[in-house]
């Protein structure tokens, strides 16, 4: 998709949305990001781990321009305290400043890695509850795409962060969800290769069946680090949406038991973990495969269940809307919007 057709099509979905408006807040009384048109203002921002190359910053705003889009840096994205990107009062004021700003219509965090949960103290929520952006990352950005959603209500956007690899199939989840406000469908496609049957990439189910809630979770590190926390939303029959990465086994493990000695995971209405990327057993497979913790955890809730979402630490990261409506199919192993997420 080049620039030229990404405008174009870009127009052609506000024009729609102007003939078919939405209304602020979805069914479920959430509020809805106003969505991206051509030419908007969105600002780079660095709420978590330290930003060592300039040129990271400068790959990440040619991205979004490509897209149609008007990028400008934080004031402090580029600032250093030991391994992150400034210090937390400086990290949260870059992104207070950018809900305040009406001539910015949205934040893309630059990357995640470590300092999200430092600055929650520092956000203004009621700022944020009257100023309704669009905001995307994933990873480390778990704790503000919750945090917001269980403070001021808002949309945000679990997805490819700025220093993400930004290509047509990245380029196509912006604009169906953040300009066009498509209701979108996730499901697993196969990778080219010569096979009779899909090889890699592949779903596999838990437990069968269909359920619908509000979508919220991410990274399964860092939500496991909010228990206990006044920033972890109300999981009362919401879809659990959960990842990570470089972790073994046995933390994986650690990290589901918090879920559930919490009682977290006996109130949900459905599960989906996307991948588990360079989680591999440690020294063979003497102890539990990754698959056996995830039937150990999640088999026993009963609820439709599937694991190996095509969203994660992996290239083609689908974008997902934490606190927006939709129905997890884990026999088919899809995961489908059920009302727009942007208005």
């Amino acid at each position: 998709m080049d620039r030229r057709a990404f405008i174009k099509a870009s127009a052609a979905g506000v024009l729609a949305s102007q003939l078919s408006p939405v209304l602020a807040a979805g069914q479920g009384g959430n509020a809805l990001p106003k969505r991206w048109q051509a030419g908007d203002k969105v600002m780079l921002v660095a709420p978590a781990s330290a930003i060592f190359d300039p040129i990271e910053v400068e790959i990440a705003r040619e991205s979004f321009e490509a897209m149609g889009l008007e990028v400008v840096s934080g004031q402090h994205v580029l600032d250093r305290h030991g391994y992150l990107a400034g210090q937390d009062k400086d990290r949260a004021a870059d992104i207070n400043r950018a809900f305040a700003d009406p001539a910015i219509q949205g934040l893309v965090a630059l990357r995640g890695g470590w300092g999200c949960n430092r600055l929650l103290p520092y956000l203004d929520f009621k700022l944020i509850a009257a100023n309704h952006k669009i905001l995307l990352g994933y990873s480390d950005i778990t704790s503000l795409l919750n945090s917001l959603y269980q403070h001021s209500g808002l949309v945000s956007f679990h997805g490819p962060v700025g220093m993400s690899y930004w290509g047509a199939f990245q380029a196509e989840q912006v604009q169906k969800l953040l300009f066009n406000g498509e209701q979108t469908l996730m499901q697993n496609y196969p990778e080219q290769e010569d096979a009779l049957t899909m090889r890699s990439n592949r779903a596999r189910t838990v437990n069968d069946g269909r359920a619908s809630g509000v979508l919220v979770g991410g990274n399964l590190t860092v939500l496991a680090s909010l228990v206990g926390t006044p920033y972890l939303p109300d999981m009362r029959g919401k879809i659990l949406m959960l990842e990570d990465v470089g972790e073994t086994i046995y933390r994986i493990d650690r990290y589901l038991s918090t879920l559930q000695l919490s009682g977290i995971l006996s109130q949900l209405a459905g599960v989906v973990f996307g991948h588990c990327t360079e989680c591999e057993p440690q020294k063979g497979y003497g102890g539990f495969t990754l698959m056996e913790v995830m039937e150990q955890y999640f088999k026993p809730l009963g609820v439709p269940c599937y694991v190996g979402a095509q969203f994660g630490h992996i290239k083609d990261n689908h974008i997902l809307p934490v606190g927006g409506k939709v129905e997890v199919d884990a026999t088919a192993c899809t995961l489908k919007l059920l009302e727009p997420v942007v208005t």
